[in-house]
């Protein structure tokens, strides 16, 4: 029998104490031998469980406790997260994870720890939820050498912009909406300004690649200054707008990484994922595009990940599995400026046929459109594909303009 212990009981910890505790008969038989919670830690009481016994607010009790042989960690955030998941892998114990703020930030620390020691360090759940996507790069697709992979990896936000393409919804009300209905945070912030999502780019860029990608080398930038009048004219040229976590490999060696509301056009495999669902696209040299779908969050699809994790942490307690990566550098990522795109750009202007033709003069051929209810001062436009550096210095050199929003073109 192998004894595991976890760490936290919210939303995710629940799930997985229940998902091991109903199947536990069906576990056992996949996983070779008997798995058994021996303790839960958590600062709060829940007497009215069946295995209120198994609570315990002291960590030293699990850390000292020779019988658990897998901790897994579902309390989120960076501390005292870290702490206890490197004491517990310093202490011979492997640890499974859903924390993605956690692998992000120190997965390249912790998987060294573990090789070190021949354990394990497992985190299918910290990106996707019940999605398998990190176990499919590691092992399906390891005879490929990708290259890119680009998702939609924050379900609120894509249920906010659903809501915006589909019923016309303003930010705000999408907003209140995903509160209500429990898919947003009572602080948004973290769905909202891109935080999740770059988190998660950061993983899976992490494991596809080989090396590690910090958060703060990724520029982010969120969906809160998306405005009705920006779906309307991604919906008139023919696209829509998703929230989008990216990470392409360069000839160089390096990578452009980052996460931004992007137009995607109505043929991007990732173009019909709607609602609370997540898509990730994979793409590599032999298998070219693959695309992993589902809800990327929720109480039981999360602990689904988790569980899995923890079989196969039991069938490889003698045998360590193989899933490391390198630490990273400074100039691993290259500046976002450097990556090409085309953009759709919105401007206020007094004389939009004056600024209209500077635009053609600094672009070249570009992409006019016109939405119900612009105003006469509206100017919207999709440019080449250029350096977004270059875009940059030409929006500099327009004059009697005013930019009102900007948002890069998918070439997927």
């Amino acid at each position: 029998m192998i004894n595991v212990a976890i760490l936290g009981h919210g939303v995710v910890g629940s799930g997985v104490a229940e998902v091991l505790r109903r199947n536990a008969a069906s576990i056992a038989h996949k996983a070779g031998q008997e798995i058994a919670i021996r303790r839960i830690l958590d600062l709060r009481e829940f007497p009215e469980l069946p295995y209120a016994d198994l609570f315990t607010k002291n960590f030293d009790e699990i850390l000292q406790d020779p019988e658990i042989q897998i901790v897994v960690e579902t309390m989120g955030g960076l501390h005292p997260a870290y702490d206890y998941v490197k004491s517990c892998l310093l202490a011979g114990k492997s640890v499974v994870t859903s924390n993605k703020e956690l692998v992000a930030a120190k997965g390249d620390e912790l998987l060294a720890i573990a090789k070190d020691n021949n354990l394990n360090f497992l985190f299918e759940a910290s990106v996707g939820g019940g999605i398998p996507i990190l176990r499919p790069i590691d092992q399906c697709l390891a005879a490929n050498e990708v290259y890119e992979i680009a998702g939609i990896l924050n379900g609120t936000t894509n249920f906010m912009l659903t809501k915006m393409a589909e019923e016309g919804m303003p930010f705000a009300d999408a907003l209140a909406l995903a509160q209500e209905l429990g898919y947003a945070e009572r602080d948004p912030s973290a769905d909202i300004e891109g935080h999740d999502s770059c988190r998660k780019i950061c993983i899976l860029a992490s494991l596809a690649f080989g090396r590690h990608v910090y958060p703060s080398q990724v520029y982010t930038q969120g969906i809160s200054a998306i405005t009705p009048m920006d779906v309307r004219y991604a919906a008139v040229w023919g696209g829509v707008i998703k929230l989008i976590g990216i990470a392409r490999k360069r000839e160089d060696g390096r990578l452009h990484a980052l996460v931004a509301p992007m137009l995607l056009p109505g043929s991007s495999l990732l173009a019909d994922v709607n609602d609370v669902f997540n898509g990730i696209m994979v793409r590599g040299d032999a298998i070219g595009d693959v695309v992993f779908y589902g809800r990327g969050a929720g109480k039981l699809p999360t602990a689904s990940a988790v569980v899995a994790d923890v079989i196969d942490e039991v069938k490889h307690l003698k045998a360590r599995k193989y899933q490391f990566w390198e630490p990273g550098s400074e100039d691993y990522v290259v500046d976002y400026r450097e990556g090409e795109t085309a953009m759709l750009l919105r401007l206020h202007c007094a004389d939009t046929e004056a600024v209209f033709a500077q635009v053609q003069q600094l672009f070249g051929e570009v992409q006019r459109l016109h939405a119900d209810g612009e105003t006469a001062q509206e100017l919207a436009f999709v440019t080449p594909v250029m350096p977004e550096g270059k875009i940059d210095e030409q929006l500099a050199a327009l004059t009697d303009a005013t930019v009102v929003s900007r948002i890069r073109v998918a070439d997927f």
